[in-house]
């Protein structure tokens, strides 16, 4: 789905229940999170409706390491040796030898938490390998790869939870630093995630971001927002 010139995410407009991004720059790709495993179907889907192939893409970048994001990191290593781009403190979550506290869940509505449990299972969420090969960044690096995009580091949520602000897409894709549809609740709008470990260094991380100059917010659930970072940050504090 297109979102902006550049800018597009994988399935149809209704899916944003778990959220993997594209950067299209000169018919080369920088994919922003690994969803589920089966997603790749609907990347690969993406990529046709753009009149591209799998060898179009040069990157994947993972906000974090959580196994929602991961899920066809595996696969893109073994079809096309693509190694997941990730912080270095989320690299043993995303290997899977780092199991992640229940903790900081947050409220809780039945409905909602038995759908996303179904899109899960749907998508292959009961089986996710853990990534193929990897390679580290840190905050503040500008990589080379298509839309030249640039690292914040966002601890609290995970350890290793980064944001990643293309420029040229006038975007800055958050992850779990922040929803705009709670998996737990339905609830809609900028606020903090769920499931984040450590709730009061996610909030310090805000600060962080406020002043990144970015139309569209990018979350790893629920629809993009186009009101800026700035008034996006404001609504996540009134949470």
């Amino acid at each position: 789905m297109k979102i902006a010139p550049g800018l597009h995410r994988i399935g149809p407009p209704t899916s944003d229940t778990v959220n993997s991004y594209l950067v299209v720059e000169g018919g080369e790709v920088t994919v922003v999170d690994a969803g589920l495993p089966a997603d790749r179907k609907l990347l690969l889907a993406e990529l046709d409706s753009l009149g591209l192939t799998l060898d179009a893409v040069r990157a994947l970048l993972l906000t974090h390491g959580d196994t929602d994001h991961i899920g066809f990191a595996r696969w893109l290593w073994e079809e096309r040796q693509v190694p997941a781009h990730l912080h270095a403190d989320d690299v043993a979550r995303a290997r899977l030898e780092v199991k992640k506290p229940m903790r900081g869940w947050g409220p809780v509505r039945p409905g909602a938490v038995a759908g996303f449990v179904w899109y899960s299972a749907r998508h292959g969420g009961l089986r996710i390998p853990p990534v193929g090969e990897t390679t580290t960044y840190a905050d503040g690096d500008e990589l080379d790869v298509p839309g030249r995009p640039r690292i914040i580091h966002l601890p609290g949520h995970t350890p290793g939870s980064v944001g990643v602000h293309v420029p040229g897409a006038d975007a800055l894709f958050l992850g779990d630093a922040m929803t705009t549809r709670n998996v737990l609740t339905g609830a809609t709008g900028p606020k903090p995630a769920p499931f984040t470990l450590d709730p009061s260094q996610a909030a310090r991380s805000l600060d962080r971001i406020e002043a990144v100059d970015a139309t569209w917010v990018l979350p790893g659930h629920g629809p993009a927002y186009d009101a800026g970072v700035g008034e996006a940050v404001r609504l996540i504090r009134e949470g």
